[in-house]
């Protein structure tokens, strides 16, 4: 059984955060968990409340209801956001633009191997 957990609109790059992601897939969720709790990045805080609510889904599911050690990140990708644009002042009156940018985190857990 799969369960997922989505986080929308998290705003930090992509790329920041997908570094986090690669480390947890395809390992056990409290492994996972244990690994996101020692990384020291914002990134790793964001996708360790998103892995907690998939393993919170899985726990709490009205039909077949999982153990926790049971469950294995299955997938754990970030998508693209939108992008917020804003300027700052250049000189001769030109304006620079700033990026800010966002993620879509997505965790799959499964108590299939």
């Amino acid at each position: 059984m799969e369960k997922i957990a989505i986080s929308k609109y998290v705003r930090i790059s992509p790329f920041k955060a997908r570094e986090v992601t690669r480390l947890i897939q395809g390992k056990p969720a409290i492994t996972a968990l244990n690994t996101v709790a020692l990384i020291p990045r914002k990134a790793a805080r964001l996708v360790e409340s998103t892995l907690k609510s998939a393993i919170a889904n899985a726990e709490h599911a009205e039909q077949g209801a999982v153990n926790r050690a049971a469950l294995v990140v299955k997938e754990a990708t970030i998508g693209e956001g939108p992008t917020m644009r804003r300027f700052w002042p250049r000189s001769r009156g030109s304006a620079g633009r700033i990026l800010k940018r966002t993620s879509h985190i997505r965790i799959v857990v499964s108590d299939e191997a």
